[in-house]
């Protein structure tokens, strides 16, 4: 008998398929073994375990439910549409899930203090929570420009005691965050650990990320199953790194259902205008694992642009990479308009608003639900919309 899939995947190596690896320079490739070693050995304790399912029980409020969008489903006049709702996980998104298990992790291996960048700043919101939970040091470096867009995120990182490093390189967004924190890591890797907020970088993280992130799949399935008495026909998230996605397909990988990768189209499909990396790029290394990344004309990464600042990256996690590639997952492109529409859809049809990074996989939804009466689409509301309201105020005044 054939083991599944996640037993399978990834190899000893970090490979899945030809996607993933550690491509990192020595000093970092020593560091990235110890936190390897340190996790498979913790992965298997049950004391660590219980801890984290205590945790996630009585901190992050899990788990968190799956809803029946009635209103849009009716509106829509096709596919029943579900959500599962991580913005109602603890900080307000999924990112959480993987930084209380990173934090528990640098704790065990005796580090003081967690070290990342973000894009959106759920995962540098998440990250500070949980070093206050844990009593370490905190330090998160953000994009000027997404510190900007994201205002609400980076006084919350400040008021949980995070020192906020504001990146002024580049295109000032996520990619050169990455950068400058890998950098600062390097300073002093004995005390420090590099929390990578996606299911990217060099080996362990894109298969650590994913597993501490299959809890969304490991209660979507059973939730799923006891709401409706069949599993969905669809899910679909949202993918830039892609946790969230990773996250939930991981409960449903081995089952005979579709799942959708949805990518930002931003403004159309000319290089630098969207962060669509499976749509259009491909195969290339960068910080530290080999993937499928938008190139511009010397090789180098894209610049690249999203509405939504948590997936404007010109890469894309190595085990969507490999998916895709084989051919269990698909992937889809949505506009910056489709998914402001999508935003304010739900804000005003069921009372919930979006993240923006969510509504890019609700917009594909939305846009799929009226051809396919009878069936069921599963949608990973990876986070909710506190940190976009100014600005979509500002740029998209109130939907009318």
């Amino acid at each position: 008998m054939q083991a599944p899939y996640l037993k399978q995947f990834p190899d000893e190596n970090g490979f899945f398929g030809k996607f993933g690896g550690s491509f990192v320079p020595e000093p970092i490739a020593k560091a990235m073994e110890e936190i390897n070693q340190a996790y498979n050995l913790i992965a298997q304790n049950s004391d660590f375990i219980a801890e984290l399912r205590k945790i996630r029980k009585h901190f992050q409020g899990r788990p968190t439910p799956i809803y029946f969008a009635h209103n849009l489903t009716k509106e829509y006049g096709g596919a029943g549409i579900y959500l599962k709702r991580e913005d109602l996980n603890h900080t307000g998104a999924h990112k959480l899930n993987h930084c209380m298990g990173e934090a528990l992790l640098a704790k065990f291996m005796g580090k003081k203090k967690l070290i990342a960048e973000t894009g959106a700043g759920q995962h540098g919101v998440a990250l500070a929570t949980a070093a206050a939970y844990f009593g370490l040091e905190c330090e998160i470096h953000m994009g000027e420009m997404d510190i900007a867009k994201e205002h609400p995120n980076v006084v919350r990182m400040k008021i949980l005691g995070a020192k906020v490093v504001s990146v002024s390189r580049g295109a000032k967004t996520l990619k050169e965050a990455v950068d400058s924190a890998f950098e600062a890591y390097l300073s002093d890797p004995k005390n420090t650990m590099y929390a990578i907020g996606s299911v990217v970088g060099p080996h362990p993280f894109p298969k650590m990320v994913r597993d501490f992130q299959a809890i969304v799949g490991i209660e979507s399935k059973e939730q799923f199953l006891e709401m409706t008495g069949e599993l969905p026909d669809i899910v679909c998230a949202c993918v830039g790194g892609g946790s969230n996605a990773m996250g939930i397909f991981s409960g449903f990988i081995d089952d005979a259902i579709d799942l959708v990768g949805v990518e930002p189209l931003g403004r159309g499909s000319a290089l630098g205008e969207h962060a669509a990396s499976l749509s259009y790029g491909s195969e290339g290394v960068m910080h530290g694992f080999n993937s499928i990344m938008l190139k511009d004309s010397h090789g180098e990464p894209a610049p690249v642009y999203s509405v939504a600042s948590g997936l404007d990256y010109p890469s894309v996690g190595p085990e969507h990479a490999y998916l895709h590639s084989i051919g269990r997952t698909k992937i889809a492109a949505i506009s910056d308009k489709e998914a402001i529409s999508a935003f304010f859809a739900l804000s005003k049809k069921e009372g919930i608003i979006p993240a923006i990074e969510s509504s890019h996989a609700l917009a594909y939804a939305l846009k799929i639900a009226p051809e396919l009466k009878g069936k069921k689409i599963l949608v990973n509301l990876s986070g909710r919309g506190d940190k976009d309201i100014d600005f979509v105020v500002e740029k998209y005044g109130y939907g009318e």
